[in-house]
């Protein structure tokens, strides 16, 4: 994260989210019910985000099928041709896609660093707090007209958050994480 601020390294926090198309229901708090149109079915948008530490850029690669070592491999090119000439290291957390020699050997090639996550500890990656965000400004109580209208909205929140909501996200993705120094264990 040093190297991050000091500009000797782009530190990009990565993970997918997938986007269901039907209305999420918010909190409410109605003297009378309230009823909300919802889209039927399962289709599903797939967003792999990379998070830059010190901007709060998001950039993206999504589809409608599956998220699998390919398309991962297709992201970290996009990634490399954006951070062109600058050393590039990737926080990941440990999706079994992202472990694989294709991954390794191609992230080897374009001179990314793959730093994995300890297993189960989505706080430590910052992007999972730009996700809920995400949803709560596009999903939560927001009908959307068809699917393309769905993704049009999706795309272009995450594109613009960083300069909309810049404010708030400076205080939402902070590197202060917690930490245990000198935790007593005790025996259960």
């Amino acid at each position: 994260m040093a190297e991050a601020a000091s500009g000797e390294k782009e530190v990009l926090f990565v993970d997918a989210s997938h986007f269901i198309f039907t209305t999420l229901l918010g909190k409410v708090w109605c003297k009378v019910r309230c009823y909300m149109r919802s889209q039927a079915g399962r289709k599903r948008y797939n967003v792999l985000g990379a998070l830059n530490s010190v901007t709060k850029k998001v950039t993206i690669y999504t589809n409608e099928t599956t998220l699998n070592a390919k398309c991962f491999c297709e992201f970290m090119k996009i990634l490399y041709v954006e951070y062109y000439g600058k050393p590039i290291a990737l926080v990941l957390d440990n999706v079994r896609y992202q472990h694989c020699r294709l991954v390794e050997r191609y992230a080897k090639v374009l001179g990314i660093e793959l730093l994995f996550l300890p297993a189960y500890s989505p706080n430590l990656n910052l992007i999972e707090r730009f996700w809920k965000y995400i949803k709560k400004k596009v999903l939560y109580s927001i009908f959307h007209k068809n699917f393309e209208v769905f993704k049009e909205c999706i795309d272009n929140r995450i594109r613009q958050a960083h300069q909309i909501d810049k404010d708030k996200l400076n205080l939402l993705l902070t590197s202060n994480f917690q930490s245990f120094n000198k935790v007593n264990i005790l025996p259960v």
